[in-house]
């Protein structure tokens, strides 16, 4: 999916809500920054009732007839949108037949993200989101932002926040959160949150130590590649989604891995993962090792 220049998209997917527009925004703002093209994909699943109308028979070729129709409306608005925001991002779309999570995955293979959004609402939308949510992000070879809310300037100087463990995956988000500040002017806030097991540890001390080596660690090197960010690393204790839960509600965003160990033990996008995109309060990018 690169372009001739080589440069991998931003690919979004698009909501049928006017209203729904958070992610598009993001998107649109994270391809001007990085001066990337920006890919608009509305996927279509199974016709579902919301899409009839009074004008449409009830046949399969009406029905999908009418959703096409829906679509590019859906595309064209969004492409509007766009290019009033951001005049220079190049901008390309994609109407699929599909249910949106495997639509979005087969597009993640040649993306530089992918971007979608969630609500915080009802739970019928909230199990709609997740569907999407929640295959895509353990499943996308690329990061996959997942915007609910807008980014908070709420605290000055504004900061992003990355989840820290000692994995691979980590170390990958680590990398990314250094990018994402560096673009916004933004500092990091880079976390180890530390979980005390049931029974007890021998020596709290050392376990305290050790956390704070394997951070220090994972952040070794970053500085000079991004000699503007200002980096605060800290270990935490307490639960990973309520602690970085309560760190994001004044960031920018927050960045975190896929899978992980130690703070962030289980299978991949387990308790912890769906908990952290669940209850953010700011844009969460989940990145693969």
């Amino acid at each position: 999916m690169a372009g001739a220049d080589g440069r991998r998209p931003i690919v979004v997917g698009v909501d049928p809500a006017p209203l729904k527009r958070l992610a598009l925004a993001w998107a649109a703002d994270e391809a001007d920054r990085r001066h990337l093209p920006l890919r608009l994909v509305h996927a279509q699943g199974v016709p579902t009732g919301g899409y009839r109308s009074g004008e449409t028979r009830p046949s399969w070729e009406e029905w999908n007839q009418a959703l096409h129709e829906l679509g590019d409306q859906v595309l064209k608005e969004a492409v509007a949108f766009v290019r009033s925001r951001h005049p220079e991002v190049e901008v390309s779309t994609l109407l699929a037949e599909g249910e949106p999570a495997w639509v979005l995955r087969q597009e993640a293979r040649g993306a530089a993200l992918v971007v979608v959004g969630s609500w915080h609402l009802s739970r019928r939308r909230e199990m709609s989101s997740s569907s999407v949510i929640l295959p895509l992000t353990a499943h996308a070879p690329c990061p996959v932002a997942v915007v609910p809310e807008p980014e908070h300037v709420t605290q000055q100087p504004a900061y992003f926040v990355v989840g820290v463990d000692g994995s691979p995956h980590a170390a990958a988000a680590v990398d990314v959160a250094f990018e994402e500040a560096a673009l916004r002017g933004a500092h990091l806030r880079a976390l180890y949150v530390w979980h005390p097991p049931l029974l007890g540890v021998l020596d709290e001390d050392a376990a305290v130590r050790e956390c704070r080596r394997v951070l220090s660690e994972t952040v070794a090197g970053r500085t000079a590649t991004y000699p503007d960010v200002e980096l605060h690393h800290e270990v935490v204790r307490g639960h990973p989604v309520q602690v970085l839960a309560e760190a994001s509600e004044h960031a920018l965003g927050l960045v975190v891995g896929t899978r992980g160990r130690g703070g962030f033990t289980g299978m991949l996008l387990g308790s912890v993962s769906q908990g952290v995109l669940h209850h953010a309060g700011c844009p969460v990018i989940t990145v693969p090792a």
